[in-house]
């Protein structure tokens, strides 16, 4: 079903997404700075068991520990900040904006 203006009926209508967009960047900072800190637990277990390889090995464990934990943690974070942000934009903001109009409206109002 296609979105209609409620003023202009225009079906030129886009969705501005703003919570979504601000609740993926919160996600992926947050996400990112908690899975460090996970990491760093897994970066000393990575250590331990790269000093088999020697005290490369141990760094180079160590680091690849962090690294992914930071990555894994930033993902998640940035899935949860985007699906919080896409249930305020269709609950709360007014999230639709007509292009020909240049009104802005909710879900609720463009049946």
């Amino acid at each position: 079903m296609t979105t209609q203006c409620p003023r202009c009926h225009s079906t030129a209508v886009i969705t501005k997404d703003l919570a979504r967009k601000v609740g993926a960047l919160i996600g992926t900072v947050g996400g990112a700075a908690q899975g460090v800190t996970g990491a760093m637990a897994g970066a000393e277990v990575g250590a331990v068991i790269g000093l088999v390889a020697g005290p490369a090995g141990a760094i180079a464990g160590g680091m690849a520990g962090a690294i992914l934990g930071g990555l894994a943690g930033a993902a998640t974070g940035c899935i949860a900040g985007a699906k919080l942000g896409e249930v305020i934009d269709e609950r709360v903001l007014d999230n639709y904006a007509c292009l020909d109009c240049e009104l802005s409206f909710s879900c609720r109002h463009s049946a």
